[in-house]
C-alpha cells in the first residue's frame, strides 16, 4: 500500500501542492485529475522523490525518504510527461532493446551490460507485451512519437517496481493504441500486485483506466473516491467550470 500524508511540495521555495493525503492499494489503478496547473505532475514528482517535499510517503509502511536511490528505483518508477516531448532531439540514441534494458539498471552491476538471465527474460517479456519486439534492434531516434512512448513505458515497466507513476501515459498515441495500452496496464497491475498512479487530462480515458481517483484544484484535493463517483461529483463541475459528466454522457450517447 502507498500512503501519502500531509504532503507539501513545489519549486523555488513556493508550494504548489498542499496537505495531500491519500492511500492506494495493491492492484489498484489510480487517477489524478484536474485542470492545467493544479499540481498533478508535481504530486507524481514528489512521490517519486524527484523533487523535495514535506510530509510522509510510505510504501507498505516503509518511509521512502530513507531509501538509497537504487533501492528506491526497485520500488518506484516515474514516466514523466516530458520523457518524450513531440519533436524532441534525442542526444544519446540507443536501440529499442538497449533503452528498455536501462530499466534493469538498479539490478545490474553495470550500464547496459551484465544483465542476468532473469533480467533478459523480464526485458524480452515486456518488449513483446508492448508489441515492439519486431523493432527491438532499431535506433530510438528513428521512431515516431507514439512508438517511442511505448518504448519509454516498456523501460519503466522493466524496473518491475511496486509503484509506477505515469504522467499522461497515453500521450502521443492514436486512439487504438491508447485503449490497448490502458487495458494492458490495468490488467498488468492487478495480475502482478502493483500500484499504478496516472495523471490524465482526458476524463474518458480516466474512466476506462481508473479504479479510484482524486481531483486536484489549486494544489489541494477537491474530491476523492471511486472513479465513477468522482466523475459524477458536483465538485468536478466546479473545478472545471462546466458540467463534465453531462458532457461525457452526451459524447457516449451520440455514438449509440
Amino acid at each position: 500500500m502507498l500512503a501519502v500524508k500531509n504532503l507539501y511540495a513545489g519549486y523555488n521555495d513556493t508550494d504548489v501542492i498542499f496537505d495531500i493525503n491519500l492511500e492506494v492499494q495493491e492492484g489498484e489503478s489510480f487517477c489524478v485529475l484536474g485542470p492545467n496547473g493544479c499540481g498533478k505532475s508535481t504530486l507524481l514528482k514528489s512521490i517519486a522523490r524527484i523533487i523535495d517535499y514535506r510530509g510522509i510517503v510510505t510504501m507498505n509502511g516503509e518511509d521512502i525518504s530513507a531509501l538509497p536511490r537504487k533501492a528506491l528505483a526497485k520500488k518506484t518508477a516515474l514516466l514523466s510527461q516530458s520523457a518524450n516531448p513531440a519533436g524532441a532531439q534525442i542526444l544519446f540514441p540507443y536501440t529499442v532493446y538497449e533503452t528498455v534494458s536501462m530499466g534493469r539498471y538498479a539490478y545490474s552491476q553495470g550500464f547496459l551490460k551484465d544483465l542476468s538471465a532473469e533480467d533478459k527474460i523480464i526485458v524480452d517479456e515486456i518488449i513483446k507485451k508492448l508489441d515492439i519486439w519486431e523493432i527491438k534492434d532499431r535506433m530510438i531516434d528513428e521512431l515516431s512519437g507514439g512508438t517511442l512512448q511505448r518504448v519509454f513505458l516498456a523501460r519503466t515497466l522493466a524496473q518491475t517496481p511496486d509503484l509506477i507513476l505515469l504522467d499522461e501515459p497515453a500521450n502521443h498515441l492514436d486512439l487504438k493504441h491508447q485503449i490497448e495500452l490502458l487495458e494492458f496496464l490495468k490488467v498488468w497491475v492487478k495480475e502482478n500486485g502493483k500500484i499504478l498512479i496516472g495523471v490524465f487530462h482526458d476524463l474518458n480515458l480516466a474512466r476506462l483506466f481508473g479504479d479510484s481517483a482524486v481531483i486536484l484544484n489549486n494544489g489541494s484535493i477537491a474530491a476523492a473516491g471511486r472513479i465513477n463517483e468522482v466523475l459524477k461529483s458536483e465538485i468536478l463541475n466546479a473545478v472545471y467550470g462546466i458540467n463534465i459528466y453531462a458532457f461525457i454522457q452526451k459524447s457516449f450517447d451520440n455514438w449509440k
